[in-house]
């Protein structure tokens, strides 16, 4: 068996959702790895990631809609605002998703189903570098 690792980084402009099929896609690729598994790993407690629809944005659009109003900044309940509204919110988000995601692979390619794609949930208002550990296990 082989792994192979490399970081990933990603700029966000703030909240949403940023497609990185193509990125982890191409880790793979240049793995060589033809069977095996890809684990991809987001290093932040205020962003996530997800497996999700890729073809229709309007499903991402009521992703991020039902997070606002399952998670809403304006709550006065919220004790760890240090850094602002989004601070506590951000992490409770991010807990709520995921913090990796492990793919097939076979025949050198991801095993995503037609619709499905990956994709860094940020959290956060600002722009920010978000970095990933992405790992390729096999042969």
């Amino acid at each position: 068996m082989t792994a192979k690792h490399q970081p990933l980084e990603i700029r966000t402009t703030g909240k949403g959702t940023y497609e990185i099929t193509d990125k982890v896609a191409a880790i793979v690729r240049a793995s060589g790895i033809q069977t095996g598994v890809v684990t991809v790993f987001i290093q932040h407690t205020s962003a996530s990631l997800i497996i999700f629809e890729n073809a229709d944005r309007s499903a991402r659009v009521d992703l991020h809609e039902y997070f606002e109003r399952l998670v809403p900044e304006d709550s006065d309940y919220f004790v760890h605002t240090l850094e602002g509204a989004d601070d506590s919110t951000s992490h409770i988000r991010m807990v709520l998703t995921r913090t990796s995601e492990t793919i097939p692979i076979a025949d050198g390619q991801l095993q995503l189903g037609t619709w499905q794609g990956i994709f860094v949930f940020e959290h956060r208002n600002a722009p920010h570098r978000r970095t990933l550990s992405v790992s390729v296990f096999g042969e």
